[in-house]
């Protein structure tokens, strides 16, 4: 009688569910995964070194494409490496609207994630749903930095803008009619701080939507539920951070943790699982949703009622404004040296560390007195999960492999760098 062997299985980088930049190397027995073998590196850019050949400034809207869905926490994580070794102390509205907007950069990467999850294992209509919402806060990043999508917004010092006074609206065209565009621009007409108090108002129903199309579906629990189950030992021993630690029923979150900016003095809970199951970690991101839209009114309402600068006043560091560069000789010389030779950041080395939506987000700067980083190395959450799709998806089936995949929530732009 023939012997039986296991067989290997190409897994991507064509398949739906590995969007195009993961390749697996699956080894199984029948429909069993024995082994999976991720092979990474289809995306890689080399941020880190071009990082390296450009000058501070120059430097941060590469921070945007590393996470082509959570940018402006990484923007968040970058300019603070260069505050801390420059000892800036940035005005407190900035660190409001830069605390504000990484909750909307949470919520936007959720809704992403949730939408692209539970397409892959097969509910289609959830993905509509996030969307309707993501369009909302994607005018919101219009709104404050004119790009939908790698905003460059937030700047060593502070912000590169106060927040907009009027919110773009849309415009009359040959496929709207004027009642559609009533519809439309119902709730933009007041500043970009109403209208995000606006969203803030309906966004827990939302959530309350998704919920229904997902939590209690007996096909969403047959297809999570003790899939991909990882123990609080093992994720704290693989590297986990985030929502996949905190699913492991581990209560770490660098914002209660290690705060930064105005996290103290904001109130907000941890949500955390019990099974470290792909089920259980699907219930903290929907709750830590939540717990983001909570953070965003509180900003707004402190936004509302109290004025001043967004950003520093040193020259060396941040640009005069448009108008004072146009008239006055000595603001024209510093925005001219600023964008061509760039700040000078004192020698040292930092690390520092945020919360991103997908785990600990760090970048390690090392200066050595110069206009450009001497060296940058990025800690990505999604390299140590992605590292433990073997161990987490041995014993499964072949479908349950794109289950993981989905609640581990990989972007490549960050793993590959």
């Amino acid at each position: 009688m023939a012997e039986i062997k296991n067989y290997t299985l190409n897994f991507g980088p064509q398949h739906p569910s590995a969007h195009g930049v993961l390749r697996l190397v699956l080894e199984l027995d029948g429909e069993v995964v024995q082994r999976a073998d991720p092979h990474i590196g289809l995306l890689h850019r080399g941020t880190e070194k071009l990082s390296e050949n450009k000058t501070f400034i120059q430097a941060l809207p590469y921070m945007d494409r590393l996470d082509y869905v959570s940018m402006m926490v990484i923007e968040h994580a970058y300019v603070m490496a260069i505050e801390k070794l420059m000892g800036i102390e940035v005005p407190i509205r900035a660190q409001y609207i830069r605390v504000m907007f990484d909750e909307i950069t949470r919520i936007l990467n959720h809704l992403l994630w949730i939408g692209a999850h539970a397409l892959d294992i097969g509910a289609m209509a959830v993905f509509l749903y996030a969307f309707r919402e993501r369009e909302d806060l994607m005018d919101c990043y219009e709104a404050v930095s004119g790009a939908r999508m790698h905003a460059a917004y937030y700047r060593p010092g502070g912000v590169y803008r106060d927040l907009p006074d009027e919110m773009p609206k849309y415009v009359e065209s040959k496929i709207k009619t004027k009642k559609q565009l009533d519809v439309l621009n119902k709730n933009r007409q007041g500043s970009l701080l109403d209208f995000i108090e606006n969203f803030t108002s309906r966004f827990d129903k939302c959530v309350d939507e998704y919920e229904t199309l997902l939590t209690d579906n007996r096909i969403w629990k047959q297809r999570t539920v003790n899939i991909g189950v990882v123990s609080p030992e093992r994720a704290l021993n693989l590297g986990f951070s985030g929502p996949m630690l905190r699913g492991s029923g581990i209560a770490w979150d660098l914002r209660k943790k290690q705060p930064y900016e105005v996290y103290d003095k904001l109130n907000f809970a941890i949500p955390v699982g019990k099974n470290g199951d792909c089920y259980d970690r699907y219930l903290v991101r929907v709750a830590e949703m939540r717990e983001s839209n909570k953070i965003i009114k509180q900003c707004v309402d402190w936004l509302k009622h109290n004025q001043g600068p967004v950003i520093i006043e040193d020259h060396k560091v941040a640009p005069p404004s448009r108008e004072r560069m146009k008239y006055g000789m000595e603001e024209m010389i510093h925005h001219f040296k600023l964008f061509t030779e760039g700040m000078h950041v004192p020698a040292g080395e930092v690390y520092q560390a945020v919360e991103h939506p997908k785990g600990e987000f760090g970048i390690y700067l090392i200066s050595d007195g110069g206009n450009m980083p001497y060296r940058l190395k990025i800690r990505a959450p999604g390299f140590a999960h992605i590292a433990a799709l073997d161990e987490m998806s041995r014993g499964h089936m072949i479908a349950d492999v794109v289950a993981i995949i989905g609640t581990q929530d990989i972007v490549f732009g960050e793993v590959d760098r």
